[in-house]
């Protein structure tokens, strides 16, 4: 049986203080961000002094109305045992739609219908049949409510581990964040959910803006999280414990004074182990879930996200203003990440303040459909399409940058006026 202790997030910007950082028992990685042939040096030198490493996947989408795709869960197995990982982790959310082809690039919350719990039983179960190792699923943060619930918290996460014997990833974080946001009390979920299933829990900061929590993963630790850190210990002796940072990455003396405050809410934790697995999926495979409900969660799901990413009209029922909030937060997120991904961009246009204008501009017309390494390159043919930037070295550097990564020729000036002619009617 595995026991973790308490953790961090391994993120490549602070490698080198995650190593340092004294007591360290375990970390947690992006699954999608590495590479089973080639993990970073930071990753094996932690291995080697025996700190656990586990992958946590953020691009299954469990909770959506496809069933779970087969190379996304392959890749997930493959790196739980490159890291010789207890368990994998996910996430109770969806994240794409095919109908329409839309990508959310973030964790959307599931609807707590018996519907959708019903699709995410069964894609659990595909999971759990494909993975070498057991999976945990954590419940997500949102800034919105779905109409017509059937099921708490609570509820959901209970029946969704008595049928598929999945085990619990806490975040307490979100559990917070939903308290502002929609209004859930964190500690009725603690009471309500089976702590024996508990894998692990996360921690994680975040900030209020005009009465709305963000979950940031960018901000330090509140006093109201380990408020419920400590209302969770007081209920379990959790395996582990991990602190998630993302962004706005503190020095190193921070990170080591948040975990040492992780360590005085949790105290001693060296007893305590993973559970056991659940349930093995039977041999013949889930039983499959009724087309008709599939098909219902998709198409629910699709209005949200064409709401949220295409200009849509909000479904009925949603709070409108919640819904743009929501919106501007993933516009401001798929910014933020096209830029880590190409930081050459933000440069080619002339700094932060014009990239996102330009960004932005861009997004409200053209949602994303294949994921942010595509979206980078589709926002530099945009510009291009349009002769810009108007400077002409800089169009001459993004052409070049364009041309580099797609593997073609940039699109000659009369394809480019057909294409601007084609979009202004569309």
């Amino acid at each position: 049986m595995a026991h973790l202790g308490v953790g961090i997030g391994w993120r490549p910007e602070i490698a080198d203080a995650v190593e340092r950082l004294p007591g360290l028992d375990w970390v947690e990685v992006v699954a999608e961000n590495i590479c089973p042939g080639h993990l970073p040096a930071s990753l094996l030198r932690l291995r080697e002094r025996g700190v656990r490493v586990v992958p946590h996947g953020v691009s299954l989408g469990l909770g959506g109305a496809e069933r779970p795709d087969a190379a996304k869960l392959a890749a997930l197995g493959e790196r739980a045992l490159a890291l010789g990982a207890p368990l994998v982790t996910e996430h109770i959310a969806f994240v794409r739609t095919s109908s329409p082809a839309l990508e959310a690039g973030h964790l959307l919350p599931v609807r707590r219908t018996r519907d959708a719990l019903d699709v995410l039983c069964e894609n659990v179960r595909i999971a759990q049949e494909a993975l070498p190792v057991p999976l945990a699923l954590e419940n997500i943060a949102a800034l919105l409510s779905w109409p017509g619930e059937e099921l708490t918290e609570g509820q959901f996460l209970t029946e969704l581990v008595e049928r598929t014997g999945v085990r619990l990833l806490i975040d307490v974080a979100n559990l917070h964040t939903n308290r502002v946001n929609r209004g859930e009390d964190p500690f009725a979920v603690l009471d309500a959910i089976p702590l024996e299933a508990l894998a692990y829990v996360h921690v994680a900061g975040g900030v209020e803006r005009d009465g709305v929590w963000h979950d940031t993963h960018a901000h330090p630790v509140p006093a109201v999280v380990l408020d419920v850190l400590a209302e969770l210990r007081e209920r379990v002796a959790p395996a582990g414990v991990l602190l998630e940072r993302d962004d706005d990455f503190p020095d190193e003396a921070e990170l080591a004074g948040e975990l040492a405050a992780i360590r005085g809410v949790v105290g001693p934790l060296e007893a305590a182990v993973l559970p056991p697995a659940g349930p093995s999926a039977p041999r013949r495979g889930p039983a499959p879930v009724d087309p008709r409900r599939r098909t219902r969660v998709g198409e629910e799901q699709g209005a949200l996200l064409s709401a949220l990413v295409a200009g849509a009209e909000v479904p009925e029922g949603f709070d409108e203003e919640r819904v743009r909030v929501q919106a501007r937060a993933l516009a401001a997120k798929r910014a933020g990440v096209v830029a880590k991904l190409a930081p050459e961009l933000p440069g080619i246009l002339g700094g932060e303040a014009p990239y996102r204008e330009a960004f932005l501009g861009y997004a409200g017309s053209r949602p994303m459909t294949a994921g942010y390494r595509r979206d980078a390159l589709d926002f530099a043919e945009h510009l291009l399409i349009r002769d810009l930037p108007t400077d002409p070295a800089a169009r001459r550097r993004l052409t070049t940058w364009w041309q580099d990564r797609a593997g073609t020729r940039p699109p000659g000036r009369i394809v480019r006026w057909a294409r601007a002619l084609a979009g202004r009617a569309a």
